[in-house]
């Protein structure tokens, strides 16, 4: 865990003197959490406090969920293949972590965001965006308030969190990021340009390795340089966001910060440690993740129309087939009996399969749909797997698992995803 630090010793990089807003002067606040999954085993687990600790999959085929900052020294980030991060941090220590307390700990600090502003935008379980224009009438300052939610997560929680304070979602989540750990970055009305113009484009919105790469050869490294250009000009690096670019670059972003925001989709997958040819086996596995997804949709009360299974063989060649139902559906057996069949009609088994994952989207809201839009089977379905919640519920998720899966659990990398 990272040593406290006082608020006067938080790092804040002011561009300019903080100007007198007025009451329509729009602030945006972005907070993420710093290292969040390793931040939170190393509070509750003094032994792992100061060392590099590395949350994911543990086993062979893991995938880096999460790197303390002691293990990023040694090169470990997220999304690193776990063979990888243990090459380059043999001293490290690896744990699967658990998703269940991540999320609880998430609640807390939502609840926390939830304190300062009425309109608070989670992005994942560790960020989230608050909108605190106006906010000075009630509380402090806007960066006052910044200034408190540190605190408190600190106090309370006894975690750190990176904050960066701006006049819109853009500028406020670069921010975030240019003073971790432990981070306060305000950008002041009128500075954009200033702020953007030494950053290097990788840290713009949209440029990854290959976009990255393709402008360096055009001789642009920084955002300043993107700034020059016409929309025309952007177009054959950036395709159709070439206009959202655009205005990016200049520090434009209208974009508002829209609470409780909905799922796009809810899915989860797995990565085997040994590529699977056994479709009795792959039955358990796929039983399982539509529980979990089924449950997910109960839990947030929506139905989906839409159904995808992913699979990636084991030379790495990635599979996804979707389909679209004539209902939609809550139900765990519905999810099951689809991403079955897209898997027989579509799936080459004998080729080995890595990885298997289930995404349910196009949502409809449970509530606001017709009893008709429902058919008997369905219904019964629904209502079977509600039952099933309650029972996995009192008695644990193990207690209801397809026999052999009880008595040979496998050792899989889990990953569950509520993409925003």
């Amino acid at each position: 865990m990272l040593p406290h630090r006082e608020t006067n010793l938080v790092a804040e990089c002011w561009l300019d003197e903080a100007a007198e807003s007025s009451d329509m002067a729009r602030w945006i606040l972005h907070v993420d959490m710093d290292a969040f999954y390793a931040s939170v085993e190393q509070r509750d687990h003094p032994e792992y406090r100061g060392k590099p600790l590395i949350v994911g999959g543990v086993g062979r085929r893991g995938v880096v969920a999460t790197a303390s900052y002691e293990a990023r020294k040694f090169g470990v980030h997220s999304a690193m293949p776990m063979e990888t991060a243990r090459r380059k941090c043999q001293q490290g220590i690896f744990i699967a972590g658990d998703h269940d307390k991540y999320a609880v700990v998430s609640a807390q600090i939502m609840a926390i965001l939830a304190d300062y502003s009425p309109l608070v935008e989670p992005l994942s379980l560790d960020e989230a965006f608050l909108d605190l224009s106006g906010m000075e009438l009630i509380f402090a300052s806007p960066l006052d308030i910044a200034r408190e939610i540190k605190r408190r997560v600190r106090e309370e929680l006894q975690l750190t969190i990176s904050a960066g304070l701006a006049p819109n979602k853009f500028l406020a989540k670069m921010a975030s990021d240019l003073q971790k750990p432990d981070g306060l970055v305000v950008v002041e009305c009128g500075q954009e340009q200033e702020f953007l113009a030494g950053l290097p484009i990788e840290k713009l919105w949209g440029v990854g390795e290959v976009t990255a790469k393709s402008l360096r050869a055009k001789g642009f490294t920084k955002i300043s340089q993107l700034a020059l250009l016409a929309e025309a000009d952007l177009k054959p690096f950036f395709g159709q966001s070439a206009a959202a670019v655009y205005n990016l670059v200049r520090g434009i972003d209208d974009r508002p910060v829209v609470p409780g925001r909905e799922s796009k989709s809810i899915g989860a997958e797995e990565t085997f440690p040994i590529d699977l040819t056994d479709i009795d086996e792959m039955r358990t596995i796929l039983t399982v993740m539509a529980n979990r997804v089924g449950a997910r949709l109960r839990q947030e009360n929506f139905a989906a129309w839409t159904i995808t299974l992913k699979l990636r063989y084991g030379n790495f060649q990635t599979l996804t087939r979707q389909r679209k139902l004539t209902r939609p559906t809550q139900a765990d057996e519905t999810i099951y009996r689809t991403a079955l069949d897209l898997l027989m009609q579509h799936a080459t088994l004998r080729n080995g399969v890595r990885l298997l994952g289930i995404t349910v989207s196009h949502f409809e809201s449970a509530e606001r749909m017709e009893a008709s839009l429902f058919d008997d089977r369905e219904e019964k379905g629904r209502q079977i797997s509600t039952v099933m919640d309650r029972l996995r519920e009192k008695f644990g998720s193990a207690a209801l698992l397809p026999g052999r899966m009880a008595e040979k659990p496998l050792s899989v990398t889990k990953r569950e995803r509520k993409d925003k």
